[in-house]
């Protein structure tokens, strides 16, 4: 085991709720490694696995955590915040006109009917666009442009952006993590 005389970074643990399941998939619910520990010490979590790493202090020795759970459950029913980013997950990081993917920082969101004509900025009234749509469409409606939706804009469930985000896995995934990411996916024979 390898003992940090510096602090560490780059170790973060895999939040869970209590039932096991992780806070969010998308983004990845992690925890910095000194909150961990600090919420390891007020209690607040139990550890479920550890790195390979320890950090001491002058009266505390303790293998950082890599997996944490909560000890009080964290509802998960109530709505997701009307946010670019959740309005993105909700449409699959994909402009709602072309279809094309793109990342947060490509794609715009647009007003399904636009401001000038009384359109609000409102789940039901919002989609993730690319660029070049969103100006091809400019002040008009979908029906207008002629640029049909390819689903309509709705306030997703928490539920279903959880899901939505279980489609865009992390570039990084720790060992440790696995059976708390994809703990109900179909096993091979």
């Amino acid at each position: 085991m390898q003992v940090l005389t510096r602090p560490p970074s780059g170790f973060p643990a895999l939040v869970l709720n209590a039932d096991f399941r992780p806070l969010s998939y998308f983004p990845l619910s992690l925890w910095p490694w000194e909150e961990v520990v600090k919420a390891v010490w007020q209690d607040r979590v139990d550890v479920v696995a550890t790195y390979d790493k320890i950090v001491r202090s002058p009266s505390l020795e303790m293998q950082l955590p890599s997996v944490v759970c909560l000890k009080s459950y964290v509802d998960q029913d109530r709505s997701p915040a009307f946010t670019r980013f959740n309005v993105f997950l909700r449409d699959g990081f994909a402009c709602q006109y072309c279809g094309e993917p793109g990342t947060a920082q490509d794609l715009t969101f647009d007003h399904v009917i636009p401001r000038s004509r009384g359109g609000r900025t409102t789940w039901q009234n919002i989609v993730a666009a690319c660029g070049p749509c969103n100006l091809r469409k400019g002040g008009r409606t979908p029906g207008q442009a002629q640029m049909p939706l390819r689903r309509t804009a709705h306030q997703p469930s928490a539920w279903q952006l959880q899901q939505a985000g279980r489609r865009f896995p992390p570039h990084f995934l720790h060992q440790s993590w696995l059976d708390y990411l994809y703990w109900d996916i179909e096993l091979e024979p």
